[in-house]
Protein backbone atom coordinates (compact mmCIF):
# COMPACT_ATOMS: atom_id res chain seq x y z
CA UNK A 1 0.00 0.00 0.00
CA UNK A 2 0.91 3.63 -0.43
CA UNK A 3 -0.04 5.59 2.69
CA UNK A 4 -0.21 9.32 3.37
CA UNK A 5 -0.23 10.18 7.07
CA UNK A 6 -0.88 13.70 8.32
CA UNK A 7 -0.21 14.85 11.88
CA UNK A 8 -1.34 18.19 13.22
CA UNK A 9 0.37 20.82 15.31
CA UNK A 10 -1.62 20.05 18.45
CA UNK A 11 -0.46 16.42 18.26
CA UNK A 12 3.20 17.33 17.70
CA UNK A 13 3.72 20.08 20.27
CA UNK A 14 3.36 20.56 24.00
CA UNK A 15 1.19 23.15 25.72
CA UNK A 16 3.89 25.81 25.26
CA UNK A 17 4.18 25.21 21.55
CA UNK A 18 7.49 23.38 21.63
CA UNK A 19 8.07 20.30 19.48
CA UNK A 20 7.17 17.21 21.51
CA UNK A 21 10.02 14.89 20.61
CA UNK A 22 8.16 11.96 22.16
CA UNK A 23 5.28 12.47 19.72
CA UNK A 24 7.71 12.51 16.78
CA UNK A 25 9.41 9.36 18.10
CA UNK A 26 6.04 7.59 18.31
CA UNK A 27 5.02 8.60 14.79
CA UNK A 28 8.35 7.71 13.24
CA UNK A 29 8.42 4.36 15.02
CA UNK A 30 5.06 3.51 13.49
CA UNK A 31 6.18 4.74 10.07
CA UNK A 32 9.18 2.41 10.36
CA UNK A 33 6.90 -0.50 11.28
CA UNK A 34 4.62 0.17 8.32
CA UNK A 35 7.69 0.40 6.07
CA UNK A 36 8.97 -2.95 7.35
CA UNK A 37 5.64 -4.46 6.35
CA UNK A 38 6.40 -3.45 2.77
CA UNK A 39 4.32 -0.29 2.44
CA UNK A 40 5.35 3.20 1.30
CA UNK A 41 4.68 6.17 3.57
CA UNK A 42 4.48 9.91 2.99
CA UNK A 43 4.19 12.16 6.04
CA UNK A 44 2.46 15.53 5.94
CA UNK A 45 3.60 17.33 9.05
CA UNK A 46 2.42 20.53 10.66
CA UNK A 47 4.40 22.17 13.44
CA UNK A 48 6.73 24.65 11.74
CA UNK A 49 4.95 27.76 13.02
CA UNK A 50 4.67 26.28 16.51
CA UNK A 51 8.38 25.41 16.47
CA UNK A 52 9.15 28.96 15.39
CA UNK A 53 7.04 30.33 18.24
CA UNK A 54 9.00 28.30 20.75
CA UNK A 55 12.33 29.36 19.24
CA UNK A 56 11.40 33.04 19.49
CA UNK A 57 9.81 32.75 22.92
CA UNK A 58 6.22 33.51 21.84
CA UNK A 59 3.39 32.06 23.93
CA UNK A 60 0.44 32.91 21.65
CA UNK A 61 0.02 32.23 17.96
CA UNK A 62 0.08 35.56 16.06
CA UNK A 63 -2.72 36.40 13.66
CA UNK A 64 -0.96 38.50 11.04
CA UNK A 65 0.29 36.67 7.97
CA UNK A 66 3.78 38.13 7.79
CA UNK A 67 4.64 37.07 11.32
CA UNK A 68 3.27 33.59 10.72
CA UNK A 69 5.40 33.30 7.59
CA UNK A 70 8.48 34.43 9.51
CA UNK A 71 7.76 31.91 12.26
CA UNK A 72 7.43 29.17 9.66
CA UNK A 73 10.84 30.09 8.23
CA UNK A 74 12.37 29.85 11.70
CA UNK A 75 10.57 26.68 12.69
CA UNK A 76 10.69 24.55 9.53
CA UNK A 77 14.37 23.70 9.80
CA UNK A 78 13.93 22.83 13.48
CA UNK A 79 11.01 20.57 12.66
CA UNK A 80 12.99 18.73 9.96
CA UNK A 81 16.01 18.43 12.24
CA UNK A 82 13.84 16.55 14.71
CA UNK A 83 12.53 14.20 12.01
CA UNK A 84 16.06 13.57 10.72
CA UNK A 85 17.39 12.77 14.18
CA UNK A 86 14.52 10.41 15.01
CA UNK A 87 14.35 8.58 11.67
CA UNK A 88 18.10 8.00 11.29
CA UNK A 89 18.42 5.33 14.03
CA UNK A 90 15.47 3.55 12.42
CA UNK A 91 17.40 3.29 9.17
CA UNK A 92 15.18 5.79 7.37
CA UNK A 93 15.95 9.02 5.52
CA UNK A 94 13.57 11.98 5.50
CA UNK A 95 13.16 14.24 2.49
CA UNK A 96 11.70 17.70 2.97
CA UNK A 97 9.08 18.77 0.41
CA UNK A 98 7.53 22.24 0.68
CA UNK A 99 4.44 22.46 -1.48
CA UNK A 100 2.09 25.20 -2.67
CA UNK A 101 -1.38 25.30 -4.29
CA UNK A 102 0.13 25.94 -7.72
CA UNK A 103 1.79 22.52 -7.52
CA UNK A 104 -1.69 21.03 -7.84
CA UNK A 105 -3.34 23.66 -10.02
CA UNK A 106 -0.72 24.18 -12.75
CA UNK A 107 -0.42 21.09 -14.94
CA UNK A 108 3.34 21.31 -15.37
CA UNK A 109 3.87 21.77 -11.63
CA UNK A 110 1.47 18.91 -10.90
CA UNK A 111 3.38 16.52 -13.15
CA UNK A 112 6.71 17.66 -11.68
CA UNK A 113 5.52 17.25 -8.07
CA UNK A 114 4.12 13.81 -8.86
CA UNK A 115 7.38 12.67 -10.44
CA UNK A 116 9.48 14.01 -7.57
CA UNK A 117 7.42 12.29 -4.89
CA UNK A 118 7.39 9.00 -6.78
CA UNK A 119 11.16 9.15 -7.18
CA UNK A 120 11.63 9.82 -3.47
CA UNK A 121 9.51 6.78 -2.68
CA UNK A 122 11.47 4.67 -5.19
CA UNK A 123 14.67 5.67 -3.38
CA UNK A 124 13.21 4.54 -0.05
CA UNK A 125 12.93 8.07 1.32
CA UNK A 126 10.15 9.16 3.68
CA UNK A 127 8.92 12.45 2.20
CA UNK A 128 7.95 14.93 4.91
CA UNK A 129 5.61 17.51 3.39
CA UNK A 130 4.51 20.91 4.64
CA UNK A 131 2.98 23.93 2.96
CA UNK A 132 5.51 26.49 1.77
CA UNK A 133 4.27 28.98 4.36
CA UNK A 134 7.34 31.20 4.42
CA UNK A 135 6.89 32.34 0.80
CA UNK A 136 3.23 31.56 0.23
CA UNK A 137 0.89 34.20 -1.20
CA UNK A 138 -1.96 34.81 1.25
CA UNK A 139 -4.43 34.82 -1.63
CA UNK A 140 -3.49 31.35 -2.86
CA UNK A 141 -2.67 29.41 0.29
CA UNK A 142 -4.25 26.23 1.60
CA UNK A 143 -4.28 27.44 5.20
CA UNK A 144 -4.10 23.96 6.69
CA UNK A 145 -2.25 20.73 6.00
CA UNK A 146 -5.34 18.52 6.03
CA UNK A 147 -6.30 19.58 2.51
CA UNK A 148 -2.69 19.29 1.39
CA UNK A 149 -2.60 15.72 2.68
CA UNK A 150 -5.78 14.84 0.78
CA UNK A 151 -4.49 16.37 -2.44
CA UNK A 152 -1.13 14.63 -2.00
CA UNK A 153 -2.99 11.34 -1.60
CA UNK A 154 -4.60 12.01 -4.97
CA UNK A 155 -1.28 13.13 -6.47
CA UNK A 156 0.58 9.94 -5.59
CA UNK A 157 -2.34 7.54 -6.15
CA UNK A 158 -2.39 6.58 -2.48
CA UNK A 159 -4.45 3.72 -1.10
CA UNK A 160 -4.98 5.27 2.32
CA UNK A 161 -5.00 8.70 3.97
CA UNK A 162 -4.57 8.75 7.76
CA UNK A 163 -5.39 12.04 9.51
CA UNK A 164 -3.98 11.98 13.03
CA UNK A 165 -5.45 14.41 15.50
CA UNK A 166 -5.91 14.92 19.25
CA UNK A 167 -9.29 13.15 19.37
CA UNK A 168 -10.16 9.51 18.56
CA UNK A 169 -12.22 10.53 15.51
CA UNK A 170 -15.53 12.19 14.66
CA UNK A 171 -18.23 11.90 17.33
CA UNK A 172 -22.00 12.27 17.07
CA UNK A 173 -21.61 15.42 19.22
CA UNK A 174 -18.84 17.26 21.05
CA UNK A 175 -17.79 14.75 23.74
CA UNK A 176 -16.57 17.64 25.90
CA UNK A 177 -20.14 18.91 26.13
CA UNK A 178 -22.26 15.80 25.63
CA UNK A 179 -21.51 12.68 27.67
CA UNK A 180 -23.69 10.58 25.37
CA UNK A 181 -21.60 11.38 22.29
CA UNK A 182 -20.31 8.29 20.51
CA UNK A 183 -17.63 7.67 17.91
CA UNK A 184 -18.79 7.48 14.29
CA UNK A 185 -16.79 4.49 13.04
CA UNK A 186 -17.72 4.57 9.34
CA UNK A 187 -18.93 7.21 6.90
CA UNK A 188 -20.12 6.24 3.45
CA UNK A 189 -20.81 9.80 2.32
CA UNK A 190 -19.96 13.16 3.89
CA UNK A 191 -23.10 15.30 3.97
CA UNK A 192 -24.18 18.63 5.44
CA UNK A 193 -25.36 17.00 8.66
CA UNK A 194 -21.95 15.44 9.31
CA UNK A 195 -20.22 18.71 8.45
CA UNK A 196 -22.38 20.49 11.02
CA UNK A 197 -21.42 17.89 13.65
CA UNK A 198 -17.73 18.43 12.87
CA UNK A 199 -17.86 22.13 13.77
CA UNK A 200 -14.87 24.29 13.00
CA UNK A 201 -12.56 25.04 15.92
CA UNK A 202 -9.03 23.75 16.33
CA UNK A 203 -6.46 24.58 19.00
CA UNK A 204 -4.66 27.86 19.53
CA UNK A 205 -1.44 26.24 18.25
CA UNK A 206 -2.87 24.89 14.99
CA UNK A 207 -5.04 25.99 12.10
CA UNK A 208 -7.26 22.95 11.58
CA UNK A 209 -10.00 21.27 13.57
CA UNK A 210 -12.39 18.38 12.96
CA UNK A 211 -14.18 20.28 10.19
CA UNK A 212 -10.88 20.51 8.34
CA UNK A 213 -10.26 16.77 8.83
CA UNK A 214 -13.70 15.90 7.48
CA UNK A 215 -13.23 18.21 4.49
CA UNK A 216 -9.93 16.50 3.73
CA UNK A 217 -11.51 13.07 4.07
CA UNK A 218 -14.20 14.19 1.61
CA UNK A 219 -11.52 15.23 -0.89
CA UNK A 220 -9.83 11.86 -0.43
CA UNK A 221 -13.10 10.00 -0.93
CA UNK A 222 -13.63 11.76 -4.27
CA UNK A 223 -10.04 10.83 -5.15
CA UNK A 224 -10.85 7.16 -4.65
CA UNK A 225 -8.80 7.05 -1.43
CA UNK A 226 -10.02 5.60 1.86
CA UNK A 227 -9.46 7.96 4.78
CA UNK A 228 -9.13 7.37 8.51
CA UNK A 229 -9.44 10.10 11.16
CA UNK A 230 -7.88 8.81 14.37
CA UNK A 231 -6.15 9.80 17.60
CA UNK A 232 -2.42 10.42 17.28
CA UNK A 233 -1.73 9.22 20.82
CA UNK A 234 -3.38 5.81 20.36
CA UNK A 235 -0.84 2.99 20.50
CA UNK A 236 -0.13 1.58 17.06
CA UNK A 237 -2.64 3.91 15.41
CA UNK A 238 -0.90 4.09 12.03
CA UNK A 239 -0.14 0.37 11.92
CA UNK A 240 -3.74 -0.49 12.79
CA UNK A 241 -5.13 1.99 10.27
CA UNK A 242 -3.08 0.36 7.52
CA UNK A 243 -4.22 -3.08 8.68
CA UNK A 244 -7.88 -1.99 8.66
CA UNK A 245 -8.45 -2.74 12.35
CA UNK A 246 -12.06 -2.05 13.35
CA UNK A 247 -12.71 0.82 15.75
CA UNK A 248 -9.41 2.54 14.98
CA UNK A 249 -11.21 5.85 14.43
CA UNK A 250 -13.59 7.26 11.84
CA UNK A 251 -13.25 5.63 8.43
CA UNK A 252 -14.48 7.57 5.39
CA UNK A 253 -15.00 5.20 2.48
CA UNK A 254 -13.80 6.02 -1.03
CA UNK A 255 -16.20 6.82 -3.84
CA UNK A 256 -16.17 4.75 -7.02
CA UNK A 257 -16.07 7.89 -9.20
CA UNK A 258 -12.90 9.97 -9.02
CA UNK A 259 -12.64 13.68 -9.70
CA UNK A 260 -9.53 14.89 -11.56
CA UNK A 261 -7.01 16.97 -9.60
CA UNK A 262 -8.04 20.36 -10.99
CA UNK A 263 -11.69 19.79 -10.22
CA UNK A 264 -10.83 18.56 -6.73
CA UNK A 265 -9.02 21.85 -6.22
CA UNK A 266 -11.96 23.90 -7.48
CA UNK A 267 -14.57 21.94 -5.52
CA UNK A 268 -12.86 21.68 -2.17
CA UNK A 269 -9.71 23.78 -1.85
CA UNK A 270 -10.20 27.24 -3.37
CA UNK A 271 -12.22 29.83 -1.44
CA UNK A 272 -15.53 31.02 -2.89
CA UNK A 273 -15.77 34.77 -3.57
CA UNK A 274 -19.31 35.09 -4.91
CA UNK A 275 -22.37 33.37 -6.33
CA UNK A 276 -24.16 33.15 -9.68
CA UNK A 277 -27.86 32.36 -9.83
CA UNK A 278 -28.93 30.55 -13.00
CA UNK A 279 -32.26 29.57 -14.50
CA UNK A 280 -33.64 26.04 -14.69
CA UNK A 281 -32.55 25.56 -18.29
CA UNK A 282 -28.96 26.45 -17.48
CA UNK A 283 -28.91 24.05 -14.57
CA UNK A 284 -30.15 21.18 -16.72
CA UNK A 285 -27.57 21.96 -19.38
CA UNK A 286 -24.71 22.11 -16.88
CA UNK A 287 -25.69 18.96 -14.98
CA UNK A 288 -26.96 16.78 -17.82
CA UNK A 289 -24.83 17.82 -20.80
CA UNK A 290 -21.62 19.04 -19.17
CA UNK A 291 -21.54 22.31 -21.10
CA UNK A 292 -20.09 25.72 -20.17
CA UNK A 293 -22.18 28.35 -18.40
CA UNK A 294 -23.20 31.11 -20.82
CA UNK A 295 -24.41 34.63 -19.97
CA UNK A 296 -27.93 33.88 -21.21
CA UNK A 297 -28.50 31.44 -18.34
CA UNK A 298 -27.46 33.89 -15.59
CA UNK A 299 -30.30 35.62 -13.76
CA UNK A 300 -28.48 37.17 -10.77
CA UNK A 301 -24.97 37.97 -9.55
CA UNK A 302 -24.27 37.92 -5.81
CA UNK A 303 -21.14 39.41 -4.25
CA UNK A 304 -18.20 41.21 -5.79
CA UNK A 305 -15.47 39.17 -7.43
CA UNK A 306 -12.73 39.52 -9.99
CA UNK A 307 -12.11 37.58 -13.19
CA UNK A 308 -10.75 34.14 -12.34
CA UNK A 309 -12.40 33.97 -8.90
CA UNK A 310 -14.13 30.85 -7.65
CA UNK A 311 -17.90 31.19 -7.54
CA UNK A 312 -20.81 29.02 -6.49
CA UNK A 313 -23.51 28.30 -9.05
CA UNK A 314 -27.00 28.05 -7.59
CA UNK A 315 -30.69 27.99 -8.38
CA UNK A 316 -33.10 30.81 -7.53
CA UNK A 317 -34.05 29.05 -4.27
CA UNK A 318 -30.43 29.09 -3.10
CA UNK A 319 -29.51 25.47 -3.79
CA UNK A 320 -25.80 25.33 -4.69
CA UNK A 321 -25.14 22.61 -7.28
CA UNK A 322 -21.83 23.61 -8.88
CA UNK A 323 -18.65 25.59 -8.37
CA UNK A 324 -16.25 27.03 -10.91
CA UNK A 325 -13.72 29.64 -11.91
CA UNK A 326 -15.49 32.64 -13.40
CA UNK A 327 -14.03 34.17 -16.56
CA UNK A 328 -15.91 37.44 -15.98
CA UNK A 329 -15.78 39.91 -13.10
CA UNK A 330 -18.99 40.50 -11.15
CA UNK A 331 -19.19 44.00 -12.56
CA UNK A 332 -19.07 42.83 -16.18
CA UNK A 333 -21.34 39.88 -15.50
CA UNK A 334 -24.04 42.23 -14.19
CA UNK A 335 -23.98 43.89 -17.61
CA UNK A 336 -23.88 40.62 -19.56
CA UNK A 337 -26.38 38.46 -17.64
CA UNK A 338 -29.34 37.18 -19.61
CA UNK A 339 -27.85 38.09 -23.00
CA UNK A 340 -27.48 35.66 -25.86
CA UNK A 341 -24.04 35.21 -27.35
CA UNK A 342 -24.87 37.21 -30.48
CA UNK A 343 -25.96 40.17 -28.31
CA UNK A 344 -22.69 40.43 -26.37
CA UNK A 345 -20.32 43.32 -26.96
CA UNK A 346 -17.04 42.78 -28.79
CA UNK A 347 -14.44 41.51 -26.35
CA UNK A 348 -16.93 39.99 -23.90
CA UNK A 349 -16.21 36.43 -22.76
CA UNK A 350 -18.47 33.93 -24.49
CA UNK A 351 -18.40 31.59 -21.48
CA UNK A 352 -19.01 32.78 -17.92
CA UNK A 353 -17.58 29.52 -16.52
CA UNK A 354 -15.92 27.14 -18.96
CA UNK A 355 -16.80 23.48 -18.55
CA UNK A 356 -13.15 22.63 -17.86
CA UNK A 357 -13.27 24.98 -14.85
CA UNK A 358 -16.70 23.83 -13.61
CA UNK A 359 -17.44 20.99 -11.23
CA UNK A 360 -20.86 19.73 -10.23
CA UNK A 361 -20.65 19.68 -6.44
CA UNK A 362 -20.41 16.09 -5.16
CA UNK A 363 -23.10 15.38 -2.56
Amino acid sequence: MRVVVKIGTSSLTDSRGRIDVGAVVKLCGEIAEVRRAGHQVIAVSSGAVAAGMAALGLDERPRDGRTLQALSAVGQSRLMQTYNEVLAPLGLVAGQVLISPLDFFERSQYVHAKATLHRLLDLGVVPVINENDALGNADIRFGDNDRIAALVAHLVDADLLVLLTDTPGLFTADPRLDASASLIEEIRQVDAELEAVAGGTGTNRGSGGMASKLAAAKIAAWSGVRAVIAGARRDGVLVDAVAGVAGIGTVVLAHERRLPAKKLWIAFAVATEGSIVVDAGARRALCDRGVSLLPVGVVEVRGRFHRGAAVEVMTADGAVFAKGLCRVSSRNLERMKGRRTEDLADGDAVEVVHRDDLVIIPT
